[in-house]
């Protein structure tokens, strides 16, 4: 079966780096939108060499677009781009504020030379007194209140992945697919942004909400207030760990049955599951004392029979053999050393189908030849630019 396609009318050319771009391109890419990288003179994007906990980004984000390595301090590689972005539909970009204008390819020169084009900065900060100030993931979550929720007490932890620079890259997504409805009444584009602080906050909001409805700033949830009877984290008999959950009254005396826990559902005292939150401290010890007698799959089979939420404690390396992501959750990529893997595909599907990788991973400058010639150059005049080191890379395009 062929991939949806949704976006594929659309053509996106991407000046980004790092992960939130990225990310923004990867998903109109996925859709279908032929997505165009524009990279910088003369080894390409910097996010290629990062190493670390960066050394996975760019393999990770950079699916499904073309690349273009060029010399934009130069006059002809700056024209090559503007005759690329005046029949362009989107222009993603993520340097800090006024880099794009320094070069001539801000919103106001563009808009002007090409009304229908939809300009799209993924930022740091919307407009405000922060918009100025330089921001990572990191920076914003500690800022915004993740770190302090996610941490112990005291010790505040930023979230085990780039969870706001890949929402952030969403939420540009997002908006610039409203542009586009918009411009199909209008005809015009527009201006959209999209911030790192304000994603957070965002995701802060539940705990926002929390505050003003009870008057109290909930604690980190490393030592939060449970509202479920049961909704922890369990050893197993053969070392493993698993989280159960059984959060309704309903599911509650199937779940004694089911353990042998017979005299807990007839308990008065536990007969609501108000009363079952507040008597944790006698419940969870013996429910943790019987669920080590199974081992991990046995206690996760049962979990499964009873219709009770559970999971696996997993790791990142385990999610490349999890059968239900191997049944189509995983895009097959080539990395630049050769070797062959699989990452997630988009969280979403289309009557039932996945969206899918519209192209590999390629080198810098893959595209070259290809994008010049689409734009009117000749074989003479790119040889002409490659000689010249306005179009260069790893790649011979």
């Amino acid at each position: 079966m062929t991939a949806p396609a949704p976006l594929s009318h659309l053509k996106v050319v991407e000046f980004t780096h790092m992960v939130m771009g990225p990310t923004c391109g990867m998903v109109l890419g996925d859709l279908g939108a032929e997505v165009v990288k524009v990279e910088p003179a003369p080894d390409g994007d910097s996010t290629r060499r990062l190493t670390g906990s960066g050394t996975g980004f760019y393999a990770a984000f950079q699916r499904s677009r073309r690349s273009l390595c060029i010399d934009l301090k130069r006059p002809e590689g700056l024209e090559l781009v503007r005759r690329l972005l005046a029949g362009a539909d989107v222009l993603i970009e993520n340097f800090r504020p006024g880099a794009m204008d320094r070069l001539g390819l801000g919103w106001e020169a563009l808009s002007a030379a090409n009304p229908r084009l939809i300009y799209c900065s993924c930022k740091g900060f919307l407009p405000g007194p922060y918009e100025h100030r330089t921001a990572l993931d990191e920076v914003v979550q500690m800022m915004g209140g993740l770190a302090y929720m996610t941490g112990l007490v005291g010790k505040p932890l930023r979230a085990g992945s780039s969870v706001i620079d890949i929402m952030g890259g969403m939420a540009a997504a997002i908006a610039i697919l409203a542009a586009v409805a918009e411009r199909e009444r209008t005809g015009r584009g527009r201006y959209v942004e999209s911030g790192l602080f304000e994603t957070v906050a965002l995701l802060m909001a539940q705990h926002m909400a929390q505050t003003a409805i009870t008057g109290i700033e909930p604690p980190p949830m490393s030592v939060r207030l449970p509202a479920w009877p049961i909704y922890d984290v369990f050893g197993t008999a053969d070392g493993g760990q698993v989280f159960v959950g059984v959060v309704t009254d309903t599911q509650w005396p199937a779940f004694c049955a089911a353990f042998g826990l017979e005299d807990m559902a007839n308990d008065p005292g536990l007969a609501t599951k108000q009363q079952r939150v507040a008597e944790r401290a006698r419940t969870i010890p013996r429910i943790a004392e019987v669920f080590r007698r199974y081992t991990k799959p046995e206690l996760m089979a049962k979990c499964e029979a009873l219709g009770l939420p559970f999971a696996p404690i997993g790791r990142p390396a385990e999610l490349f053999d999890d059968p239900h992501l191997n049944a189509g959750g995983l895009v097959p990529l080539t990395l630049p050393d050769g070797q062959k893997v699989k990452l997630p595909a988009l969280p979403m599907a289309l009557d039932g189908q996945r969206p899918a990788a519209r192209r590999d991973l390629v080198p810098p400058g893959a595209d070259n030849a290809a994008i010049a010639a689409e734009l009117g150059y000749s074989a003479e005049e790119v040889a002409a630019l490659r000689e010249k080191g306005v179009l260069c890379g790893a790649a011979l395009g």
